[in-house]
């Protein structure tokens, strides 16, 4: 049975502010010289990512290189990071790039074959064997049926747990706008909630 809970985003900001607080000390640290700080900046963020490119990507079987290609990048920008934002915030930024560079790429030559979907990958990164799993795969494929922006505004703030002012500049667009796809995105998430529990209330026991 599918249940209709959604993440506020008020839950979602304080379940992550203490991690930002310490990976973003962790990537200042890394910055300044000390290898174990990098790791643990590297192992804290490396589900975010993937997450992340997951749901950017349309090709699931190159999620794992486009991840290990936003760290290289980040490790490689390090002593540019002047934690004016939150370390993930700028990381996010960093898997967009390369997810973009990667289109790029790909759009120069032919492609063998097309996989439009990127809810494998996506589901692939999820916590198996924990309260609410079954759940949380139900809303990927609501998830899937969103419009781009509404969906990445969705995961970025209510699965990843961004502030809003954080998620729009990994957008790339104003606060006010990223608040508006989210409230859509939740509207029509709860309309399918409802959709899909419908049949089974009508169904006998």
């Amino acid at each position: 049975m599918i249940t209709p809970a959604l993440p506020t985003p008020r839950t979602a900001h304080d379940r992550t502010s203490s991690a930002d607080e310490s990976t973003t000390a962790w990537a200042l640290a890394a910055r300044g010289g000390d290898p174990d700080a990098g790791e643990r900046f590297v192992r804290a963020l490396h589900r975010d990512v993937r997450r992340y490119v997951a749901h950017l990507c349309s090709d699931p079987q190159a999620v794992d290189d486009l991840a290990q290609d936003t760290f290289l990048r980040a490790l490689g920008s390090l002593h540019r990071f002047e934690g004016r934002s939150s370390a993930r915030a700028w990381l996010l930024s960093i898997a967009r790039r390369a997810v973009v560079d990667s289109y790029r790429h790909a759009a120069a030559r032919p492609r063998l074959s097309d996989v439009p979907d990127w809810q494998p990958a996506a589901e692939s990164v999820q916590p198996r064997g924990l309260p609410g799993f079954d759940d949380g795969v139900a809303l990927l494929d609501l998830l899937a049926g969103l419009p781009e922006e509404r969906r990445e505004a969705f995961v970025l703030t209510q699965l990843l747990g961004l502030p809003y002012a954080e998620a729009a500049r990994v957008s790339d667009c104003p606060v006010g706008t990223v608040r508006s796809r989210v409230a859509r995105a939740r509207a029509t998430l709860v309309d399918l909630l409802d959709a899909a529990e419908q049949p089974a209330a009508a169904r006998p026991a």
